[in-house]
């Protein structure tokens, strides 16, 4: 498949041609997965390209990289200057950010001491799981792929060799015919899909599984949980949920930075509730997207202005 590259790229401290941002083939970050990232959406809106939650991506970036104990060259206000930089030398409006910061050139033991090198990147993005697939809904399976152990691999982190796991549970699903694979945890209960949080509706209320439940605490996580409690009047329960729920379940969608908000509408080639997207996940993304059309107000300061 031929790709289509921006121009330009931030990387190291600078914009600079995309083809000029490398890096060594023997930098740590490729070889042990000592990297940190984050995916973040800008939307056009009716007051201008708007970032959204930059802020809070950019704390869980500072977050993951803590957690490996990762120098950060940058602070928070240089990243941020760095991705609206990226954004207007690529003329974007709405778009994904890919932030990624890594090990570079150094030592080659695992504990070697080596640079960290930081970039982000700004391109173009539409649905994540296919086109028609927010209002269609996708079909999903459960993964025969468990998710990492609590004291394992850290789930609260967002960082690269985490996204191995996630690479099987969602090649495997393609493979098997199905639109994205959903996990279970250690435990053999719910955790998420191979790059999304999940959301189960029951009985009018809103449930999902537990940060314990081996899943990255996702932003769209929150803001879907923050929506439903504070806009809509919606229930929110988080839980241990079996497996067999998802076949009980009224209404099942997924979500996150790419994934947006995605209905599901089978799993394991069970249908779920009348097989397309429900009254309440129509609501959650009526709210969701209507921060970025204005139909819903950005109370919680959510939306950051690309020109600064």
């Amino acid at each position: 498949m031929t790709q289509t590259y921006p121009e330009f790229i931030w990387h190291n401290g600078a914009i600079k041609p995309w083809a000029e941002a490398t890096t060594h083939v023997m930098a740590h970050g490729l070889h042990y997965g000592s990297s940190v990232f984050e995916g973040i959406r800008s939307y056009k809106t009716p007051r201008g390209a708007m970032i959204f939650r930059l802020q809070d991506h950019l704390k869980r970036l500072s977050n993951s990289a803590r957690i490996y104990s990762m120098a950060m060259p940058y602070d928070q206000a240089q990243l941020t200057a760095a991705c609206r930089a990226v954004m207007q030398a690529n003329k974007l409006e709405a778009a994904y950010l890919r932030p990624v910061a890594y090990l570079g050139l150094g030592g080659f033991g695992l504990a070697a001491d080596c640079p960290t090198e930081v970039a982000i990147a700004a391109r173009p993005m539409g649905a994540y799981l296919g086109e028609g697939v927010l209002e269609q809904g996708i079909d999903a399976c459960v993964s025969s792929w468990q998710r990492c152990a609590p004291n394992t691999i850290p789930a609260g982190a967002k960082a690269g060799g985490n996204y191995l796991s996630g690479q099987l549970i969602a090649r495997e699903a393609r493979r098997l015919g199905f639109g994205e694979g959903i996990a279970l945890a250690h435990n053999g209960l719910l955790s998420e899909g191979a790059g999304e949080n999940l959301f189960l509706v029951i009985d009018g209320a809103l449930h999902t599984p537990p940060v314990a439940a081996s899943l990255l605490n996702g932003i769209t996580r929150h803001t879907l949980i923050t929506l439903a409690e504070q806009a809509a009047g919606i229930k929110v329960v988080e839980r241990d949920l079996p497996r067999e729920y998802l076949y009980l379940a009224d209404e099942v969608f997924m979500c996150g930075t790419a994934a947006e908000l995605t209905p599901i509408r089978s799993v394991d080639g069970r249908q779920i509730g009348g097989g397309s997207m429900g009254p309440i996940t129509r609501r959650m993304q009526q709210l969701y997207f209507g921060l970025f059309d204005g139909s819903t107000a950005d109370r919680w300061g959510w939306l950051e202005p690309v020109a600064g």
